[in-house]
This record gives structure tokens, C-alpha cells and sequence, in this order.
């Protein structure tokens, strides 16, 4: 459902919510793919917020800009090598048609005819999530991923991705493009370890 539902050209947004282990970041790279191979993206674009976890601060990173944010990136360059061959995943990057951006620095761009996967949105405002969305333009699609049980905002400053789920999730907002899947504790596919932390948690 989840593939058929994004692959759907009258899809434009998707919101998925889903527990840790759940396939969203895996099923959204594959379709970026699929999108890509069938010439039906330019590229494909990964966002995600730069924000360390709560309990722990990772401290100064040496480096120029893609060097510090390549900490973040690598659960996106780890699904690329799930999935496909490394000379693969090579040129792509080689070809630029594949490319990574913290939130705050996709303000004022303009996406035509990408893919954008905006991982971890739990850890985005409603503020930024509003940007990226508000950055799509002609034959791009976007998915919007997050586990709510995952934020590393500070008290009081989380919940923008669960109001947004909930705002899209009608008939107007399907009519338009926009649709919400959710994965539950029964679709992590992790392992069965992670299956029952996440329910016993």
C-alpha cells in the first residue's frame, strides 16, 4: 500500500508516522529510486534537522560544512547502500543527483521536479516543516518521516510534526496530493528484538 500510494502521480506529500524500525526511511529511499530510474525526478534530496540527541551532545565537529553534517546524513547513504551497488551510489553523488541539506539551509530554494525525503521530522518546528514543504515545486514529491517517541526537542517545543499529521489527515488534503500513512509496532522490521522493545517501552 505504502509503495503504490507513493508512487501515485497525484501524490504529492506524504506524512508518515511510524515507531523506530518501522520501514519509513527504507520504503522512501526505494521510491525516490524508483522515481529517478523512471525519469520522473531530476534528483533526490535529503533534509533533516541538525539536532543532536537531548541526552547527548556530540560537541564541536571538525571540518568544512559537508563534513560536519555527514554524521547526519549517513542514515540516507546507508539506505542508498542497502539498496543499491556502491559504483552505483558513486555516481550518483558524482552526477549530483543525489544531494543532503539541513532544514534551515533550504529556505529560499525552489525544487522542481525532485524527490525530497525529510527524515526525522520529529525534530523539526512547525516552522521549519512549513518550509521545506512550502519549497516544492512542479513534479516533485515529498515524504515527511518522523516517530513522534523519537524528539530531541526541548520540552514544550516538539509536537509540530503530530499537528501537522493530523491537520492532512482529510479528504481535502488527499484531494490535493497530500496523504498520511502510519506505520504501527507490527510493521518493524528491524528485528524482532526492536519489535518487542518498542512495544514493551
Amino acid at each position: 500500500i505504502f509503495i503504490d500510494t507513493a508512487l501515485d502521480k497525484d501524490t504529492k506529500i506524504m506524512m508518515v508516522n511510524g515507531p523506530a524500525g518501522s520501514p519509513k526511511s527504507i520504503l522512501a529511499t526505494y521510491c525516490a529510486l524508483k522515481l529517478l530510474s523512471e525519469k520522473r525526478i531530476s534528483d533526490i534530496v535529503y533534509i533533516r534537522s541538525a539536532v543532536e540527541s537531548s541526552d547527548s551532545k556530540l560537541g564541536f565537529l571538525p571540518g568544512d560544512i559537508d563534513q560536519k553534517l555527514h554524521v547526519y546524513n549517513l542514515p540516507f547513504l546507508e539506505k542508498l547502500d542497502e539498496l543499491l551497488p556502491r559504483c552505483e551510489v558513486d555516481k550518483l553523488e558524482k552526477d549530483h543527483r543525489v544531494s543532503t541539506y539541513p532544514v534551515n539551509y533550504s529556505r529560499g530554494m525552489s525544487w522542481n521536479a525532485k524527490c525530497v525525503i525529510f527524515d526525522e521530522a520529529q525534530n523539526s518546528t512547525q516552522k521549519e516543516i512549513i518550509t521545506v514543504l512550502t519549497r516544492l515545486g512542479k513534479f516533485s514529491k515529498c515524504f515527511v518521516l518522523a516517530d513522534p517517541n523519537q524528539t530531541d526537542l526541548p520540552m514544550g517545543k516538539g509536537g509540530a510534526f503530530e499537528r501537522m499529521f493530523e491537520l492532512f489527515s482529510d479528504d481535502d488534503s488527499r484531494a490535493n496530493g497530500v496523504k498520511s500513512f502510519e506505520f504501527n509496532e507490527d510493521d518493524i522490521m528491524r528485528s524482532e528484538l526492536v519489535r518487542f522493545l518498542v512495544k514493551k517501552f
